[in-house]
């Protein structure tokens, strides 16, 4: 009999859970959510999120036995994700595409007389192009005069880090990673500055809010206790306001040194071409079905897997570098290609209960094929890692690797050296090929013409 796989971030809701069987995805929805789920289904709600393109399609299996059949009402199959993100890996303008995508989504809900009861950013993936919730039993029946069960969550989850990133620094959305429920409003208002007292939007979701949160702590009472009734026109304009919140928030985009990297390269015109060719030809010649681009900057080699309809994931630490290639994502309606956030030189690890509920980027692969092009050497000459810890990482991650060694006489080398004493005595490509050489066959080496750069293809052992 198959295994079944319960997937170990899906626990805590009753209302049903995720498991793998054979590899394929599958969700059961438990008894106690039969009601809402008929009404989810019925009312036609699903059908509208779904042509709005605001949630993943499921279909339902009448075949598929269930791993807890006690508890078991349905099992639906949802539309398999190729790479589940997470916020700390999101940039400003994602973070806030996802919380506006919510915001809508919940006033679709009320239009069939249903409300959006989690409001997560883990339940929102941004797939095929555009931000879609991947939870199916989000919702729950609306009772008029009801609270909205799900501000709280949506205020710590989106408009807290928002909020942070647009007035202090837009690297502090990787707070999330410290606060996997979402940021707490008291710290958010602590450290956000007094200005943002005088924006009603955040004086209310946020200042106000957190002070409200600590008088009924105080006093020992929940504020679902305290809370007055919410006419359907109040919570409308509840939502409505934190809209209105989110998209007053902006950040401007620095020309950072990665972001404008190709503008400034080394590379003539001529080389550049050639490193693209020999790239698409490697690409096809393995046919992946799937790619890591790592240190993709704003995509350019990314694209050369993307646009051939290879799912892709491009990587990089520049915060500014990776929403430009979100820009051009959502711009030219690329479907095929998800840009993140990674400072590869301290990836996102396993989080939440067990180090399970959010999985480490090396849990989340392996890919088929990764990319390490203008990428090795600023990690073993701006991180001291040596070769032989790249080569074992780069062969967890991926089958295939497309790898680009720079020397030393580089002038991108050179700039990274005028800082620092030169102590990387085994910086040569005779070194590189022997460390690589532990973990992977050699499939093809090249020089790129008119640089000092080699290319080379490997197969991990």
């Amino acid at each position: 009999m198959a295994q079944d796989i319960r997937n170990s971030a899906s626990f805590r809701d009753p209302s049903g859970f995720l498991f793998s069987r054979e590899g394929v995805l599958y969700r059961q929805v438990n008894r106690v959510y039969q009601a809402d789920f008929e009404k989810l289904l019925g009312s036609g709600l699903y059908g509208d999120l779904i042509d709005k393109n605001l949630m993943i399609p499921h279909e339902l299996m009448e075949d598929v036995t269930s791993p807890d059949p006690e508890t078991a009402y349905q099992i639906i199959r949802p539309e398999q994700i190729p790479f589940i993100s997470y916020p700390y890996e999101w940039t400003f303008l994602q973070l806030r595409g996802a919380a506006l995508t919510t915001l809508r989504i919940a006033r679709v809900a009320l239009q069939h007389d249903m409300i959006l009861k989690d409001a997560s950013a883990y339940n929102l993936q941004f797939y095929q192009g555009s931000w879609k919730l991947i939870d199916t039993l989000s919702f729950e029946t609306y009772h008029e005069g009801s609270p909205w069960v799900a501000y709280k969550q949506f205020c710590q989850h989106f408009l807290a880090p928002l909020a942070l990133m647009a007035y202090l620094d837009k690297r502090l959305n990787h707070l999330s990673r410290l606060f996997i429920d979402g940021i707490p409003l008291d710290l958010a208002a602590s450290l956000l500055p007094f200005q943002t007292k005088l924006r009603l939007g955040l004086l209310t979701h946020i200042h106000l809010h957190a002070r409200s949160q600590k008088r009924y702590a105080e006093k020992g009472v929940r504020p679902n206790q305290v809370e007055d009734k919410l006419s359907l026109k109040a919570l409308i304009n509840l939502l409505e306001s934190l809209r209105n919140a989110v998209k007053n928030l902006s950040i401007k985009l620095g020309k950072t040194a990665w972001a404008n990297y190709y503008e400034e390269t080394n590379y003539s015109k001529e080389a550049l071409e050639e490193k693209k060719a020999i790239v698409s030809e490697w690409i096809s010649q393995v046919r992946p079905e799937n790619v890591w681009d790592l240190g993709a900057n704003v995509g350019i080699f990314s694209r050369l897997a993307s646009q051939e309809g290879i799912f892709t994931v491009a990587f990089d630490a520049d915060p500014d570098a990776v929403a430009q290639n979100y820009i051009q994502v959502r711009k030219d309606h690329e479907k095929e290609l998800l840009p993140l956030q990674m400072d590869l030189t301290n990836p996102s690890p396993g989080l939440g209960w067990a180090h399970q509920e959010r999985e480490s980027l090396l849990a989340r692969g392996p890919a088929q094929l990764v990319l390490a092009l203008a990428l090795v050497h600023h990690m073993a000459i701006s991180n001291n890692l040596p070769f032989e810890k790249l080569s074992k990482f780069f062969s967890q991650i991926g089958k295939y690797l497309i790898v680009e060694f720079i020397p030393k006489s580089d002038s991108q080398v050179q700039r990274l050296l005028r800082s620092r004493k030169d102590i990387f005595t085994q910086y040569a490509i005779a070194d590189f090929i022997i460390a690589f050489g532990y973990d992977y066959h050699i499939i093809d080496q090249r020089a790129i013409r008119d640089s000092e750069r080699t290319l080379f293809l490997m197969k991990s052992k």
